[in-house]
């Protein structure tokens, strides 16, 4: 009974020191002597110059994406050549969409990005996933397209706090 009891406590403690390290200011100081100080407490009041960061671990705002995705955006931005060509070109933004994945939508119909399509397929089909500088991966596949963007480090899963965000047209 001691033990559990003890256990019980040891638990409550390790939740709250979990809590109070989360949250926290970061100051960052040059003394005089040109020494530059990094510290949770504040510096001395003679210190003119004070950069102060929130450690706030805060949930991500509705529309924010996790780093994960914006890491792989950055690296490997992701184009979709489509039109409205019925359920697979549906299906594709869908699949994009449900997972959570920036995209920069490009209709063929217009002639400059027929051309790059042309250039860069081979073809006018659509849809066409393009993934950074990979090769593009024509039609729409579920796995194929998840194998891709696995590949680029784009998390399998959407976070409950990202929506997905659709980049120009």
């Amino acid at each position: 009974m001691k033990l559990a009891v003890l256990f019980c406590f040891l638990c409550m403690f390790m939740v709250f020191a979990a809590q109070s390290a989360e949250a926290g200011t970061l100051y960052k100081w040059t003394d005089s002597s040109g020494k530059v100080h990094f510290s949770d407490q504040p510096p001395p009041q003679s210190v003119k110059e004070v950069q102060e960061k929130k450690l706030l671990s805060q949930p991500q705002e509705k529309g924010q994406t996790s780093y994960a995705i914006q890491t792989a955006a950055r690296n490997y931005p992701v184009t979709l050549y489509v039109t409205d060509c019925g359920e697979s070109c549906a299906k594709a933004r869908e699949h994009l969409t449900k997972r959570g994945i920036p995209f920069k939508e490009k209709n063929p119909s217009e002639p400059e990005v027929s051309e790059e399509l042309q250039k860069l397929s081979g073809g006018l089909e659509v849809p066409v996933l393009l993934i950074g500088k990979s090769s593009p991966v024509k039609g729409y596949g579920s796995e194929t397209w998840d194998a891709a963007l696995d590949v680029a480090g784009y998390p399998k899963t959407i976070t409950k706090t990202a929506s997905p965000t659709k980049t120009e047209k």
